[in-house]
Protein backbone atom coordinates (compact mmCIF):
# COMPACT_ATOMS: atom_id res chain seq x y z
CA UNK A 1 0.00 0.00 0.00
CA UNK A 2 1.29 3.46 -0.86
CA UNK A 3 1.75 5.62 2.25
CA UNK A 4 -0.62 8.25 0.86
CA UNK A 5 -3.39 5.62 0.74
CA UNK A 6 -3.27 5.19 4.51
CA UNK A 7 -3.56 8.92 5.26
CA UNK A 8 -6.98 10.56 5.34
CA UNK A 9 -7.36 13.25 2.71
CA UNK A 10 -8.21 16.09 5.06
CA UNK A 11 -8.27 19.06 2.70
CA UNK A 12 -10.69 17.48 0.23
CA UNK A 13 -14.27 18.68 0.43
CA UNK A 14 -17.05 16.14 0.49
CA UNK A 15 -19.22 15.91 -2.62
CA UNK A 16 -22.48 17.85 -2.68
CA UNK A 17 -25.52 15.94 -1.51
CA UNK A 18 -26.89 15.78 -5.07
CA UNK A 19 -23.81 13.87 -6.21
CA UNK A 20 -24.02 11.48 -3.27
CA UNK A 21 -27.65 10.75 -4.12
CA UNK A 22 -26.65 9.90 -7.70
CA UNK A 23 -23.93 7.63 -6.33
CA UNK A 24 -26.58 5.81 -4.30
CA UNK A 25 -28.80 5.56 -7.40
CA UNK A 26 -25.88 4.04 -9.32
CA UNK A 27 -25.27 1.47 -6.59
CA UNK A 28 -28.98 0.53 -6.51
CA UNK A 29 -28.91 0.08 -10.30
CA UNK A 30 -25.54 -1.67 -10.37
CA UNK A 31 -26.84 -4.69 -12.29
CA UNK A 32 -28.02 -2.71 -15.31
CA UNK A 33 -25.07 -0.30 -15.24
CA UNK A 34 -22.58 -3.18 -15.04
CA UNK A 35 -24.28 -4.83 -17.99
CA UNK A 36 -24.07 -1.57 -19.95
CA UNK A 37 -20.39 -1.21 -19.08
CA UNK A 38 -19.54 -4.72 -20.27
CA UNK A 39 -20.92 -3.76 -23.69
CA UNK A 40 -19.14 -0.40 -23.55
CA UNK A 41 -15.84 -2.14 -22.69
CA UNK A 42 -16.25 -4.42 -25.72
CA UNK A 43 -16.81 -1.32 -27.85
CA UNK A 44 -13.68 0.32 -26.40
CA UNK A 45 -11.56 -2.77 -27.12
CA UNK A 46 -12.96 -2.92 -30.66
CA UNK A 47 -11.94 0.73 -31.14
CA UNK A 48 -8.31 -0.02 -30.23
CA UNK A 49 -7.04 0.02 -33.86
CA UNK A 50 -8.64 3.42 -34.45
CA UNK A 51 -7.40 4.80 -31.13
CA UNK A 52 -3.88 3.48 -31.84
CA UNK A 53 -3.90 5.15 -35.25
CA UNK A 54 -5.06 8.47 -33.76
CA UNK A 55 -2.58 8.12 -30.90
CA UNK A 56 -3.46 7.35 -27.31
CA UNK A 57 -1.42 10.31 -26.08
CA UNK A 58 -3.47 12.66 -28.24
CA UNK A 59 -6.74 11.15 -27.01
CA UNK A 60 -5.84 11.17 -23.30
CA UNK A 61 -6.99 14.71 -22.39
CA UNK A 62 -10.39 14.66 -24.16
CA UNK A 63 -11.12 11.08 -23.08
CA UNK A 64 -10.23 11.87 -19.45
CA UNK A 65 -12.45 14.96 -19.49
CA UNK A 66 -15.45 13.03 -20.83
CA UNK A 67 -14.80 10.12 -18.47
CA UNK A 68 -14.57 12.43 -15.48
CA UNK A 69 -17.83 14.18 -16.38
CA UNK A 70 -19.68 10.86 -16.63
CA UNK A 71 -18.09 9.03 -13.72
CA UNK A 72 -18.04 11.99 -11.33
CA UNK A 73 -21.77 12.42 -11.89
CA UNK A 74 -22.74 8.76 -11.57
CA UNK A 75 -20.16 7.36 -9.14
CA UNK A 76 -18.55 10.40 -7.49
CA UNK A 77 -15.34 9.27 -9.20
CA UNK A 78 -12.02 10.83 -8.19
CA UNK A 79 -10.27 9.79 -11.47
CA UNK A 80 -7.59 7.57 -9.97
CA UNK A 81 -6.83 6.23 -13.45
CA UNK A 82 -7.26 2.62 -12.33
CA UNK A 83 -10.98 2.10 -12.16
CA UNK A 84 -12.18 -0.83 -10.05
CA UNK A 85 -15.89 0.00 -10.04
CA UNK A 86 -16.75 -3.40 -11.49
CA UNK A 87 -15.03 -5.07 -8.53
CA UNK A 88 -16.62 -2.85 -5.88
CA UNK A 89 -20.33 -2.96 -6.72
CA UNK A 90 -20.04 0.37 -8.59
CA UNK A 91 -19.11 2.18 -5.37
CA UNK A 92 -15.85 4.06 -5.93
CA UNK A 93 -13.40 3.17 -3.13
CA UNK A 94 -11.52 6.47 -3.59
CA UNK A 95 -14.42 8.13 -1.77
CA UNK A 96 -13.31 6.53 1.48
CA UNK A 97 -11.93 9.35 3.66
CA UNK A 98 -9.23 6.98 4.88
CA UNK A 99 -8.34 5.96 1.33
CA UNK A 100 -9.05 2.28 1.94
CA UNK A 101 -9.18 0.33 -1.30
CA UNK A 102 -9.74 -3.23 -0.07
CA UNK A 103 -12.55 -3.06 2.45
CA UNK A 104 -13.95 -1.18 5.40
CA UNK A 105 -11.79 0.09 8.23
CA UNK A 106 -13.73 -1.48 11.06
CA UNK A 107 -15.08 1.88 12.17
CA UNK A 108 -18.34 1.61 10.27
CA UNK A 109 -21.14 2.83 12.51
CA UNK A 110 -24.14 0.63 13.30
CA UNK A 111 -26.29 2.63 10.86
CA UNK A 112 -23.77 1.98 8.03
CA UNK A 113 -22.29 5.49 8.08
CA UNK A 114 -18.63 6.43 7.98
CA UNK A 115 -16.82 7.01 11.27
CA UNK A 116 -14.92 9.98 9.79
CA UNK A 117 -17.90 11.65 8.08
CA UNK A 118 -21.04 10.44 9.94
CA UNK A 119 -23.39 12.05 7.41
CA UNK A 120 -21.86 9.92 4.63
CA UNK A 121 -22.65 6.22 4.17
CA UNK A 122 -19.59 3.96 4.31
CA UNK A 123 -18.29 3.39 0.80
CA UNK A 124 -17.85 -0.30 1.57
CA UNK A 125 -21.43 -0.72 2.83
CA UNK A 126 -22.49 0.75 -0.53
CA UNK A 127 -20.04 -1.57 -2.33
CA UNK A 128 -21.61 -4.59 -0.67
CA UNK A 129 -25.12 -3.43 -1.65
CA UNK A 130 -23.92 -2.82 -5.21
CA UNK A 131 -22.30 -6.25 -5.41
CA UNK A 132 -25.58 -7.84 -4.32
CA UNK A 133 -27.42 -5.83 -6.98
CA UNK A 134 -24.92 -6.92 -9.64
CA UNK A 135 -25.72 -10.57 -8.84
CA UNK A 136 -23.03 -11.97 -11.13
CA UNK A 137 -20.44 -9.44 -10.02
CA UNK A 138 -17.00 -10.40 -8.78
CA UNK A 139 -16.67 -11.21 -5.08
CA UNK A 140 -15.78 -8.31 -2.82
CA UNK A 141 -13.14 -10.47 -1.14
CA UNK A 142 -10.71 -10.12 -4.06
CA UNK A 143 -7.67 -8.01 -3.19
CA UNK A 144 -7.42 -4.96 -5.39
CA UNK A 145 -4.04 -3.76 -6.62
CA UNK A 146 -2.57 -0.70 -4.90
CA UNK A 147 -3.02 2.66 -6.58
CA UNK A 148 -0.34 3.94 -8.90
CA UNK A 149 -0.65 7.63 -8.11
CA UNK A 150 1.13 8.55 -11.35
CA UNK A 151 -2.08 7.54 -13.22
CA UNK A 152 -4.30 10.00 -11.31
CA UNK A 153 -6.43 12.02 -13.71
CA UNK A 154 -5.82 9.64 -16.63
CA UNK A 155 -8.52 7.78 -18.53
CA UNK A 156 -9.17 4.22 -17.47
CA UNK A 157 -11.39 3.90 -20.57
CA UNK A 158 -8.33 4.24 -22.80
CA UNK A 159 -6.56 1.71 -20.62
CA UNK A 160 -9.50 -0.65 -21.24
CA UNK A 161 -9.27 0.00 -24.99
CA UNK A 162 -5.60 -0.99 -24.96
CA UNK A 163 -6.56 -4.18 -23.13
CA UNK A 164 -4.53 -3.55 -19.98
CA UNK A 165 -7.26 -2.52 -17.55
CA UNK A 166 -6.91 -3.26 -13.85
CA UNK A 167 -10.18 -5.15 -13.65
Amino acid sequence: MHPADAVPRQGRARPPLRRRSLRRWSVRHAHGLARFYRGFARLLRAAHPLFARLGYARLEAPAAAIEQAVKATLFDCRMCGQCVLSATGLACPTNCPKGLRNGPCGGVRADGSCEVHPAMPCVWVEAYAGALAMRAGPPLGATLPPLDHRRAGMSSWLQEARGDAAS
